[in-house]
């Protein structure tokens, strides 16, 4: 079985970003991710890219499962970020690059660009936190 996941989204694309925004979804070749708030998930979305924490990446790798890469992220927090978690430390992140085919892969994106992922990455995604993301089942 596969299942959409719409992640937290805890911020946008920073200055830093680079994309090519003539194509949909913009193509994006430097990622830079501002936080704005966080609730805690550990994997979150600004579209058209998604983050997650390194360890849940580790669990990922390890599971062997399919259809993603992971690459390094530039973060930064908004002045409303700074002033609301003063003493956040936040975890090392990475981007999370699906590479994957809805339904086929363990991660891979639909036809809206939604985030699709098999039974087994969910079951991993689950152990980590991610209470604040929208689930369903893909058809």
């Amino acid at each position: 079985m596969f299942y959409f996941i719409e992640p937290e989204v805890a911020g946008g694309l920073g200055d830093r970003t680079v994309m090519d925004t003539s194509y949909h979804p913009p193509i994006v070749t430097k990622l830079e991710y501002k936080f704005e708030g966080w609730l805690g998930d550990e994997l979150l979305e600004s579209f058209p890219c998604f983050i997650m924490t390194e360890p849940l990446s580790t669990f990922l790798t390890k599971a062997n499962l399919s259809g993603f890469t992971f690459e390094s992220v530039h973060i930064s927090t908004s002045d409303g970020f700074d002033e609301a978690f003063q003493n956040k430390i936040l975890p090392r992140l990475l981007w999370l690059k699906v590479t994957g085919r809805a339904g086929v892969d363990d991660f891979g994106l639909a036809d809206d660009h939604r985030l699709v992922v098999s039974g087994a990455a969910l079951d991993i995604l689950r152990a980590a936190q991610l209470d604040n993301a929208d689930i369903e089942e893909y058809r």
